[in-house]
């Protein structure tokens, strides 16, 4: 009989070596792919960007665009989400025992990425990404789209600007879709055609239709930055 879950060990390692160290983005299509033909439940696989046996990954690469891009990915892609306390705070610490810093003299619920991470579970929760499947949308090496329900998360591993038009979309023309980190000056409508995907300075997105309770109430993050 097959274990009932296990943590996703082989993507942790897809996941460092694409958006700590540039790796191509169709290693994660890859790892998916020979995934899918060894475990009876691919999404019954525990997620995780970090944990307490390995080097934090802002100790591999400090660029935090990166490791949110990262984040992003390893909360909203496969698998059941594990999220390593202190990366909410940006802890750097490198190998065992420095990748277990002390979180109670250190909590800051205003955070950056303690912020950020909010938005992403919000959005999770409004979505219920977890009753639908994951669809792969768009990938280039330096560029990894996918979508469940009415989800689309974009990424990126580059701090250089990605400007792709996505034709395969969870949504029909004339749906208004926005930016959950920028939902006020970044909203489109979904033509015949699709829609651009632009990443700038290794940031990532994620879109719901404007529809979604998620924008009854919301704080974009410039605003957070001014409080």
């Amino acid at each position: 009989p097959a274990l009932t879950a296990l943590f996703n060990y082989p993507m942790y390692f897809t996941i460092k070596n694409v958006y700590a160290y540039g790796h191509s983005m169709f290693e994660i299509r890859q790892q998916y792919d020979t995934e899918n033909g060894t475990f009876t439940d691919v999404d019954a696989l525990g997620s995780f960007v970090d944990n307490h046996d390995n080097p934090r990954f802002l100790s591999l690469n400090s660029n935090w665009a990166l490791f949110k891009s990262a984040l992003t990915f390893g909360m909203t892609a496969r698998g059941i989400p594990f999220f390593y306390y202190g990366d909410e705070q940006g802890f750097n610490g490198g190998n065992d025992p420095y990748c277990r810093e002390s979180l109670w003299n250190a909590m800051n619920t205003n955070a950056d990425i303690y912020q950020y991470v909010a938005k992403i579970n919000k959005a999770r929760k409004s979505a219920q990404i977890w009753n639908y499947p994951y669809v792969e949308r768009y990938v280039l090496q330096n560029f990894f789209a996918f979508s469940k329900g009415d989800m689309l998360v974009m990424t990126t591993n580059s701090l250089n600007t990605v400007n792709v038009q996505m034709p395969y979309l969870p949504w029909p023309a004339g749906t208004t879709v926005c930016n959950i980190f920028w939902p006020t000056v970044d909203c489109l409508t979904v033509s015949s055609t699709g829609m651009p995907g632009v990443l700038m300075n290794g940031e990532a997105k994620i879109f719901l239709p404007k529809s979604n309770p998620y924008f009854n109430s919301v704080v974009e993050e410039s605003e957070m930055h001014l409080q």
